[in-house]
């Protein structure tokens, strides 16, 4: 499911600041109808589990987790750490700070939720993919996402999207939430130093 666009035009004064893309009133009406479309996926057959990606994707997959066990109490939950499975890993200066993956149920023939804040280039979400498939063979894996930004470099794409938003590659999506940075949850979009500030479309 894909849900409203935004855009980022070259309209604005050309200071490379940030810009709230996505009100806390935004968000909150976003997050529920994202929410209201994984109720009805993991209500159908088999096991069901709601895998979050550490660390914003985890923050935001435990949120849905509490909210979706009221209707689907057996729904299991599980974070991946992909810090060592990235393909870029050899790039990396230094050595990445790993947060530890924690799946206790089993994988086998489950059907599994995976849980992003941000699509981007699809790199992260398949590490994800390899590591999970490191613990067995689930029957199928689909993708959440609060926000698919584009720019793709691997042939991924999500079954349910929050919002879609049109950027620059060197645009910087920041995905807010009250678990990690306390406050409101927003989002924004940071551009690179000298280029144009975003634009918001109108919301339909």
């Amino acid at each position: 499911m894909q849900g409203t666009t935004l855009g980022t035009g070259g309209a604005g004064d050309g200071k490379a600041v940030g810009r709230r893309l996505i009100s806390p009133e935004e968000f909150e009406k976003t997050y529920r109808v994202l929410r209201s479309e994984l109720e009805t996926a993991t209500g159908g057959p088999g096991r069901w589990a709601l895998v979050g990606v550490k660390r914003r994707g985890a923050a935001l997959g435990r949120r849905l987790w509490k909210d979706l066990r009221a209707r689907h109490p057996d729904l299991d939950y599980g974070e991946v750490d992909i810090s060592l499975y990235r393909d870029d890993y050899h790039l990396q200066e230094g050595h990445p700070q790993v947060l530890g993956t924690e799946i206790s149920f089993a994988v086998d023939d489950a059907s599994l939720l995976l849980i992003d804040d941000v699509l981007f280039t699809g790199r992260t979400v398949r590490a994800a993919m390899d590591l999970i498939l490191d613990f067995g063979r689930p029957r199928r894996i689909w993708l959440a996402v609060f926000v698919d930004r584009g720019h793709r470099e691997l042939p991924i794409a999500a079954d349910f999207v929050g919002c879609t938003l049109e950027t620059s590659r060197e645009d910087r999506v920041m995905v807010r939430l009250r678990e990690v940075e306390g406050g409101d949850d927003a989002v924004e979009l940071l551009p690179a130093a000298g280029d144009r500030r975003p634009e918001v479309r109108s919301r339909s």
